[in-house]
């Protein structure tokens, strides 16, 4: 694997890396809170060791499950010569013999292996994170965008690399309407890059998104999850008859069950679980207020008809419509009243 060869440079930089910049090495750091970051450069290295090696032997590790020896025996070249990749997560959480074993492979990894190892941040493991640096492996960044100006670089950057242009005006109504959380945000070029051709206006933004139009997608969805059907469903009314298109109205419920869905099966302090998540804590803290209100029955309900109106919504029905409202009313009647 000639990715897994690369020469390293003690004593190299390995600060200001984006994620965006993921390549394989030797041992990779892809390292900060925000989750989907970390996923992405993760895609990416795992997508570029299987362009050069389409039969490479992925294993993947927890670190805070970890067992002495796992990442040593993985790692030692096999009979066959086969490549590697190993992808070890939770490092933040890393037990003590992983910490140990990491430490000892850092300094003598193998030649054709690839270690991707995903710590989200904190103290904990810090002797392995130092290691890592010091010995000029890569260590890409994945923090979360606090800044608008970062949201708004990521937009473009996003189009830019799908080889799609939006306007800049476009661009910031996108971060104004879901520039809260990173995943929501990557998840709306997706599908304004999927489903629009040329060039992308604050119009389009707005059809999708909300914007100027006074029924926005997440407006019925907030409605929805607030247990107020009569007003969710007025809403609704209101955003198809102004032009909103149902696709994104169904997406904007999804995004909203996830989060509930994702916090309802963390534990800990709000702090703690958006660092799991990779979500701003403001959010968190949210969640954790609303779902005190739902049930694990009501819970899976409508994520099960939230699923069945996104594909009825995409061609398996003739009334996308009703498949939005039916939606709408079972998820508002999902609510328990505060």
């Amino acid at each position: 694997m000639a990715a897994a060869r690369t020469t390293r440079t003690t004593g190299a930089t390995s600060s200001g890396l984006s994620w965006r910049e993921a390549t394989p090495a030797p041992v990779v750091l892809v390292l900060g809170p925000e989750e989907y970051f970390g996923s992405r450069a993760k895609d990416l290295i795992r997508g570029a060791v299987r362009s050069k090696s389409p039969d490479v032997e992925l294993t993947r590790m927890d670190a805070s499950t970890y067992t002495v020896g796992q990442l040593l025996m993985t790692a030692s070249p096999s009979l066959f010569g086969e490549d590697k990749l190993i992808e070890v997560d939770s490092l933040e959480s890393m037990n003590e013999a992983f910490l140990a074993d990491a430490l000892t492979y850092v300094a003598s990894p193998s030649e054709d292996t690839v270690v991707v190892l995903r710590h989200a941040g904190g103290t904990r493991g810090k002797k392995v994170l130092d290691a890592i640096k010091a010995s000029g492996f890569p260590v890409f960044d994945c923090q979360p965008l606090k800044k608008d100006s970062d949201k708004l670089q990521f937009v473009l950057s996003e189009f830019k690399n799908a080889a799609r242009r939006i306007a800049s005006d476009a661009a910031q109504a996108l971060v104004d309407a879901l520039g809260a959380n990173a995943t929501e945000l990557a998840s709306a070029c997706t599908q304004l890059i999927a489903d629009t051709d040329g060039a992308i206006t604050v119009e389009t933004v707005e059809k999708y998104y909300g914007g100027r139009v006074e029924a926005s997608a997440f407006k019925v969805a907030d409605a929805a999850m607030a247990g107020n059907a009569p007003l969710a469903l007025s809403t609704l009314r209101h955003a198809f008859a102004t032009g909103v298109d149902p696709v994104p109205l169904v997406a904007a419920l999804a995004a909203k069950l996830r989060t509930i869905a994702k916090v309802a099966g963390s534990q800990g302090s709000s702090a703690a679980i958006a660092r799991q998540l990779g979500m701003q804590p403001w959010l968190v803290e949210q969640a954790q207020r609303e779902v005190r209100r739902w049930t694990p029955e009501g819970l899976v309900q409508s994520i099960k008809v939230v699923a069945e109106a996104d594909a009825q919504v995409k061609g398996l029905s003739k009334d996308p419509l009703y498949a939005v409202e039916n939606a709408v009313s079972v998820i508002a009647g999902s609510v328990s009243p505060r």
